[in-house]
C-alpha cells in the first residue's frame, strides 16, 4: 500500500509547509496557507475525499464515507479525488475517472476496490482491467475510449495539482471548503475525521 504516515512527518519535523500549525492540528486538523481549488458554487462547503484503490484504509474508509454522503445536508457538495503520488497510480486513477466519466461510479467503485484488492485482480493492467470491466455488464469499447482519453488525462492532472495544493501525506483525507485538511492519522480515526467534517463544515456556513 502507498501511504506516508503523519507521525513519520511529526517526529522528523517535515511537516508540509503549506500547512498553518498550532491548536488547530492538536484538534485534528490543519488550515491551508493558501486556499486550494474549490469546484463547487457559491453557497455550497466543498468536501473533497482523497483515496486511491490500492489504499486499503481507504477500502474500509469507503462505506462510512458513503453514508455519511447520503445523509449530508443540501449545502453540502462532495467528490473523491484519486491521488496520484507517483506515476505508478496512473492506470489506478483512470479507472476511477474512466467509471466517472461513464457514470459508473455508484456501481463499480466498491467492486473495484473489491477486486483489487481482496481478489488480487491486477486492475492496473489494461489486458486484466478491460476484460473485467466488460464482466461487470459495461461496454468494453466505451470503457477503453474513456480509459485512454485526453479528458481522464486531464482530470488525473487536476487530480494531482489539487492533492499538491491540499498537501496530501496520507489516503484516506479529506479536505474541506479548500481551507481545512484532515486525515486519519491527524484526526484520530475514521469516525473522528467524519466528526471534524462535520465541525468544519458548520464552520464554514457560521463564515458565510
Amino acid at each position: 500500500m502507498n501511504r506516508r504516515e503523519f507521525a513519520q512527518l511529526a517526529l522528523l519535523g517535515a511537516v508540509p509547509a503549506a500547512w498553518s500549525l498550532g491548536a488547530q492540528a492538536d484538534s485534528g486538523y490543519v488550515t491551508l496557507k493558501q486556499p486550494a481549488s474549490v469546484l463547487a458554487p457559491k453557497g455550497q462547503v466543498e468536501v473533497v475525499q482523497f483515496f486511491s484503490y490500492g489504499c486499503s484504509h481507504c477500502k474500509n474508509f469507503d462505506p462510512m464515507f458513503e453514508a455519511w454522503q447520503k445523509t449530508a445536508a443540501k449545502d453540502v457538495s462532495v467528490r473523491l479525488v484519486h491521488v496520484g503520488f507517483n506515476k505508478n497510480f496512473e492506470p489506478l486513477q483512470r479507472i476511477y475517472y474512466a467509471l466517472e466519466s461513464l457514470g459508473q461510479v455508484p456501481a463499480l467503485h466498491a467492486k473495484v476496490f473489491k477486486a483489487f484488492q481482496e481478489q488480487k485482480k491486477r486492475l492496473d493492467q489494461p489486458d486484466v482491467l478491460f476484460p473485467w470491466v466488460a464482466e461487470q455488464g459495461l461496454d468494453r469499447a466505451k470503457f477503453e475510449a474513456a480509459y485512454q482519453s485526453f479528458s481522464v488525462a486531464t482530470q488525473i492532472r487536476q487530480a494531482v495539482q489539487l492533492q499538491d495544493q491540499y498537501q496530501v501525506e496520507g489516503t484516506p483525507a479529506i479536505g474541506i471548503a479548500g481551507r481545512y485538511y484532515t486525515d486519519g492519522s491527524m484526526a484520530g480515526g475514521f469516525e473522528q475525521m467524519v466528526q471534524i467534517t462535520n465541525r468544519l463544515i458548520e464552520q464554514e456556513r457560521k463564515r458565510g
